[in-house]
């Protein structure tokens, strides 16, 4: 459970400021949101996350584009039946490719760019209920800690633009910025991350 707990939270974390930096429009965007709710206060709390709806939809994209776990907990199918043309027998074990589910052209308008404002308008959320988008996985066996994992991400996100700007070391610009991904337990990126954060000043 602390494995599962863990890794998979900074690596949606880890993900989620690579394109941030990579879209400065987006940053600024987000940094506008969660400073205007915060205000002279340094440090964003669990209540403040309730009215920062680009920070949920920032979450949104990175979770449907960089999902941490590609390939969801093995199924056994309960009974015979006939999926896009193929015959999966009872007791088959099936894996769903979440990877391939979120980044489908059928499903999502350019899917393999980073647009969170496709969620601002949108009921579609990572619970399980819309298919479009199950990081989480679905149904009964879905992900016991997905309430746990939406919040740490969102608050730790959040105290991070909220507190501090930032940029890419060596003058780097976010268009160059390698979004590799290497496989293991989790679908991480192949070069860590490293950015350069500068205090943001309430007072300038």
């Amino acid at each position: 459970m602390f494995a599962a707990g863990t890794d998979t939270t900074y690596t949606v974390l880890e993900w989620a400021l690579s394109e941030l930096l990579r879209h400065e429009t987006v940053m600024h965007k987000l940094q506008d949101e969660v400073r205007t709710v915060v205000g002279n206060r340094t440090h964003v709390t669990e209540e403040d996350l309730v009215n920062m709806n680009y920070l949920k939809a920032v979450i949104k994209e990175t979770l449907r584009l960089h999902i941490p776990v590609p390939l969801l907990v093995p199924r056994r199918t309960m009974e015979d039946i006939k999926l896009d043309g193929y015959d999966i027998a009872a007791g088959s074990q099936v894996i769903v490719n979440a990877w391939a589910i979120a980044r489908d052209s059928s499903i999502w308008e350019k899917p393999l760019e980073f647009k969170p404002e496709r969620f601002m308008n949108s009921s579609i959320d990572y619970k399980g209920l819309d298919f479009e988008l199950i990081p989480f996985g679905a149904g009964r066996r879905g992900c016991p800690g997905v309430t746990f994992a939406i919040s740490i991400n969102e608050l730790v996100l959040a105290n991070l633009v909220n507190q501090f700007d930032w940029k890419l070391p060596d003058g780097v610009e976010g268009k160059d910025l390698d979004m590799s991904e290497t496989n293991g337990l989790t679908c991480r990126r192949k070069y860590p991350l490293i950015a350069v954060a500068t205090k943001y000043d309430r007072n300038e």
